[in-house]
């Protein structure tokens, strides 16, 4: 084993024990492919899977998986739907059988540390889907919750603002500037220290780098 691949196999498994006496579920995988594989274990026909807006996600091809299988797919991140349609799907996947998503970042002593915009993201990770996923490479881990807040003000705002090609400062800078336009994205925070109380939840930690 090479040291760069030692190096994020010891962060990545502790991540998981750190999470696991956090009370989540938590599992480490060196590919995607794998972890792939373990989310569609828990995928079955005609259930409602729930998409967060994950680039992990998107990118591993998840979503065409479960459309193979015959499961009804909620994304409220449809090309061309209208704003009406997005926000009553969006609402449907708080409700979902299975809800996949994943961490903006995720601390080294186990705690989960997002942000979002509408608040439809950390509200279905916290309570409301059967069955919660979330999903996050090694370069999302961070040694604290001061240093989570710093990777989403330097890289998950920024570059998220930039995909949804907002007109916020932050798109021109590449930093948080905590601007106080009406475009801001960057408005519900949340911190998850311990697994919620009536919510099934597994984090995923894969060893690939995936999403922002």
């Amino acid at each position: 084993m090479e040291v760069k691949d030692w190096h994020v196999e010891t962060i990545g498994r502790k991540a998981v024990e750190a999470l696991k006496k956090n009370e989540f579920d938590a599992v480490y995988f060196s590919t995607a492919e794998e972890a792939a594989a373990f989310i569609m274990s828990h995928v079955k026909p005609e259930i409602t899977v729930g998409f967060g807006g994950s680039m992990t996600i998107k990118k591993m091809g998840i979503q065409d998986k479960v459309k193979a299988i015959g499961s009804i797919v909620l994304d409220h991140g449809t090309p061309g739907i209208t704003r009406e349609e997005m926000l009553a799907i969006a609402r449907k996947e708080m409700l979902s059988d299975l809800y996949l998503c994943s961490s903006n970042a995720v601390t080294m002593d186990g705690t989960l540390v997002n942000i979002d915009g509408i608040g439809n993201r950390v509200g279905a990770m916290s309570f409301g889907p059967k069955k919660v996923i979330i999903v996050a490479s090694v370069d999302k881990l961070c040694k604290n919750e001061n240093a989570a807040f710093e990777r989403l003000e330097s890289i998950a705002a920024p570059m998220n603002n930039k995909r949804l090609d907002t007109p916020n400062p932050c798109t021109k800078n590449g930093v948080c500037v905590n601007c106080q336009t009406q475009t801001r994205i960057c408005r519900v925070y949340s911190v998850m220290k311990k697994k919620p109380v009536a919510t099934d939840i597994t984090v995923v930690i894969i060893a690939e780098s995936y999403g922002f």
